[in-house]
């Protein structure tokens, strides 16, 4: 009888563990979907070896963003009053004409005049991409019918006496009647390729100097030649002459450049590395 008893005792206990189990099924079988499951070993101690993981390179033109806030950042442009959106303007289009062989490739150089600043700051800068140094930063009128002390209104026309926008090459020099100057060629088409029919040229003026701004309240204004000061011009024109680039940026919803292609000019800073030299 007693060995009966304990035949019955196991029974029952199958019994109810088969019920436990069931019920408990469900829940054991939730938390197995919920745990995610163990990856690769990336990596091992023991063999002294890792796994790569294959990170997709940046695009060109994402290489080309980064250089120019470099290049700004190193040139310190930024506590010097140019702003990092006119500069990479200047610089884009500087590499698509030295792309086109429109630059001397032996000097790096870039000029950028800011008439969206007012003409009682120094609005002018010279730099030298590859020293990357300011080689000057000085004052620049705009023309005369440009606008008082802000330049709003800009021209490609004859006797318009208006600033012209745009990228431009600079040429040879010669003596006029402002003494030493320097012509300029525009390359941005029906926004300041009359420059040369227009005799829109670098030279130096006694109506820009801080004695004029400080009588005048601004400065003096061109037939819309680039002026600068005289005790500086002649060094700037020595310095830029010969197949630079000069780029006059204003606030002109209207003007566009072929040369602000960043596509082209992502190329061309891939192909010159990050020294900016040809490689």
């Amino acid at each position: 009888m007693e060995k009966h008893n304990n035949v019955v005792h196991r029974l029952r206990l199958k019994v109810q563990a088969r019920r436990i189990a069931r019920r408990a099924l469900p829940f054991v079988a939730s938390l197995f979907l919920a745990t995610p499951l163990a990856g690769p070993v990336r990596s091992s101690q023991a063999h002294g070896q890792a796994s790569s993981v294959r990170i997709p390179a940046p695009s060109p033109v994402a290489l080309l963003s980064q250089g120019t806030r470099q290049l700004y950042d190193e040139l310190n442009l930024q506590a010097q009053g140019l702003s990092f959106q006119v500069f990479e303007k200047a610089y884009t289009g500087y590499l698509n004409l030295r792309a086109e062989g429109k630059l001397d490739p032996t000097r790096q150089l870039l000029t950028v005049a800011d008439f969206s600043l007012p003409s009682t700051e120094k609005r002018l800068w010279v730099l030298d991409l590859g020293q990357k140094q300011v080689l000057f930063h000085t004052l620049v009128a705009h023309g005369h019918n440009s606008g008082e002390n802000m330049a709003t209104n800009f021209s490609n026309q004859n006797e318009s006496n208006m600033s012209s926008l745009g990228f431009y090459v600079t040429d040879t020099e010669y003596v006029g009647k402002h003494g030493r100057s320097l012509y300029l060629d525009g390359v941005d088409t029906g926004f300041n390729d009359n420059a040369r029919d227009r005799s829109v040229v670098m030279h130096g003026a006694d109506y820009v100097s801080e004695d004029f701004i400080k009588q005048n309240g601004r400065l003096g204004r061109s037939l819309g030649c680039p002026a600068l000061p005289l005790d500086q011009y002649a060094e700037i024109i020595e310095a830029v002459g010969g197949r630079t680039c000069l780029f006059l940026n204003g606030n002109d919803p209207e003007y566009q450049s072929q040369y602000l292609d960043t596509d082209e000019a992502a190329r061309t800073y891939a192909s010159l590395g990050s020294s900016g030299q040809a490689v």
